[in-house]
């Protein structure tokens, strides 16, 4: 990648290794929850969970996350989340039941919060306002995520056939380590903001919210909604999030400054990066369960069938960049949400006796489409804030994401919960609501960018 800013591949590649280590957990982990389950004697409810800890807390502290970075400096963030997050994946490599393995994920999450907006913001700041190299930036940082999330189930499939599930989680210890070495050698500091404090009160209720909405939808599943347990939950969520958004409105240092929001292209990005993740995190959870439940795909089988994500994630990252500079971020993202609408039709025509090659299609348009919008969206995020509040914006955004990645896991989980006719049936459930999802985004997006 040619620049003007010096060592700017170098700081590119020490940012992206964080998003790395990131993005490999959201996925790795769906392939080893068949073995997961068999091991640990867990439930389905409790493989939700596995997943959504991590996304949870992603979630939850991304909003925090974003503001630590501006007050201390994002790459003292940066190295801090390496750190944690490499010995919450040593407490999950060790976890004894499902439920001590739901606690690490969920401290694993929390220091995920703390790689993500710190890394975007030491790229807006190496770049400065040269918004054509910070948009082939972000297009190399995407790309390094979006080939780690595709990447995820072939290496975890590859690694649990031969070293078994926990190897999953503990091969991210050298990972980090070099992670945090290119950090230091690398990255440059980057100014603090240290005036603004972290909105604690905030905090918790965005955690309450996300965490009772998506408990809710799991445990209802399970239980049913006339249950008074997921009735509960779904009150508390209502009540936290109102108080949440009381709090924003009056606080002097809000963990999401709700000003934000009144800019229409922050607010069209946030949606449509929500229904982004609510699609593709719920249908790689669904798809594995389906593999080897319904399909009857040995762990290995179903790392390989994932590798058509692989090559065409890197492809459509890679190409987001130059698309937008050509034709601009707005139409970039609404033909990229169409595409992977498609290919989530697609993945709906699929039955356990489709042959592999029937589910080609879906696995090429998914992330052709999700490949090109997601680099789109963040640089035309990045450029309507001030880049002095990059990391708190790309905060706001991510959050966003995860907290639409784990409704996802709640709700296609909740779709697919039974036995292997049940897990197809739910696979054709979830596509359809993924289109319909997807539709409705890229609506959004085009009415957006029109009147931009």
């Amino acid at each position: 990648m040619k620049s003007s800013v010096p060592r700017l591949p170098l700081i590119v590649l020490a940012a992206s290794f964080g998003f790395v280590v990131v993005q490999l957990d959201v996925t790795i982990v769906n392939v080893a929850l068949v073995s997961i389950g068999r091991d640990l004697h867990a439930p389905v409810s409790d493989l939700q969970w596995i997943v959504d800890a991590y996304t949870l807390l992603f979630a939850a502290f991304l909003l925090s996350a974003g503001a630590l970075g501006d007050r201390t400096g994002p790459k003292r963030a940066f190295l801090a989340g390496f750190a944690l997050f490499a010995a919450a994946s040593a407490a999950c490599g060790l976890a004894g039941d499902s439920g001590m393995l739901i606690a690490a994920r969920a401290v694993q999450g929390a220091a995920a919060a703390l790689l993500v907006p710190p890394s975007l913001a030491l790229l807006a700041h190496a770049c400065g306002d040269d918004a054509r190299t910070r948009a082939r930036a972000v297009g190399w940082w995407t790309a390094a995520g979006g080939v780690s999330i595709a990447a995820g189930p072939v290496v975890g499939g590859l690694l649990i056939g031969t070293l078994g599930w926990r190897s999953i989680f503990l091969v991210n210890l050298p990972l980090c380590a070099i992670g945090a070495a290119l950090t230091v050698v690398f990255a440059p500091e980057a100014p603090a903001h240290k005036k603004r404090p972290v909105d604690l009160a905030g905090q918790a209720l965005a955690f309450l919210a996300l965490a009772s909405l998506v408990g809710a939808v799991i445990e209802a599943g399970r239980l049913g909604w006339g249950d008074r347990l997921p009735l509960g939950l779904l009150a508390a969520a209502v009540a936290a999030a109102a108080g949440f958004l009381a709090v924003e409105a009056r606080g002097p240092h809000p963990v999401v400054p709700l000003s934000v929001f009144r800019n229409r292209i922050f607010s069209s990005a946030v949606v449509i990066g929500v229904t982004l993740n609510f699609a593709y995190y719920g249908m790689i959870f669904v798809l594995a369960l389906f593999l080897q439940r319904a399909a009857g795909y040995s762990t290995i089988e179903t790392g390989l069938a994932f590798l058509p994500l692989t090559a065409t994630f890197i492809a459509s990252n890679l190409a987001s960049g130059p698309a937008v500079e050509r034709f601009g971020a707005g139409r970039v993202t609404v033909a990229g949400v169409l595409i992977a609408a498609m290919g989530y039709a697609a993945t709906g025509t699929l039955s356990a006796a489709s042959p592999f090659i029937a589910m080609v299609p879906g696995f090429i348009l998914i992330p052709a489409g999700m490949g090109a919008a997601v680099p789109a969206l963040t640089s035309a995020l990045l450029s309507s804030v001030d880049r002095h509040w990059s990391g708190t914006a790309s905060g706001v955004f991510n959050a966003a994401r995860q907290a639409g990645g784990a409704a996802g896991v709640a709700v296609f989980g909740a779709l697919a919960a039974g036995d292997g006719a049940a897990i197809a049936a739910g696979l054709r459930a979830a596509s359809a609501v993924a289109v319909g999802v997807l539709l409705f985004a890229a609506l959004i997006g085009a009415s957006t960018w029109r009147r931009a």
